[in-house]
């Protein structure tokens, strides 16, 4: 199961995750919050990253920075996360070479 993150399924976050283990589905996230909530694992930029760099950006407006000239910026960094525990309930193992590739893992 592959999901990108949008605000309808963020509110639903625990009842996706929980329908994926139940169903022993292997699933793949936008973010790192989902694998922290039980999913298997999440390739993204790191969220909390962005979230401090639109505050830069909302600063820079704040003190009158017109948004328009403010540059667009793209996240350089991705992290991948891998939920053990998740793997482990699915059935699933995971090889050594692909938790070295790993960010974080979450045991």
């Amino acid at each position: 199961m592959i999901t990108i993150t949008n605000a309808n399924l963020l509110m639903q976050q625990k009842r996706l995750v929980d329908l994926a283990l139940k169903n022993r589905l292997p699933s793949m996230f936008q973010g790192s919050t989902w694998v922290d909530a039980g999913g298997l694992m999440s390739y993204s930029t790191d969220e909390f990253a962005a979230f401090r760099r639109a505050a830069v950006y909302v600063d820079k407006i704040l003190k009158g920075a017109k948004a328009a000239d403010l540059p667009v910026e793209q996240m350089a960094k991705f992290e991948f996360v891998i939920n053990l525990k998740t793997a482990k309930q699915i059935g699933l193992n995971i090889t050594q070479s692909v938790l070295y590739r790993a960010d974080r893992v979450v045991k």
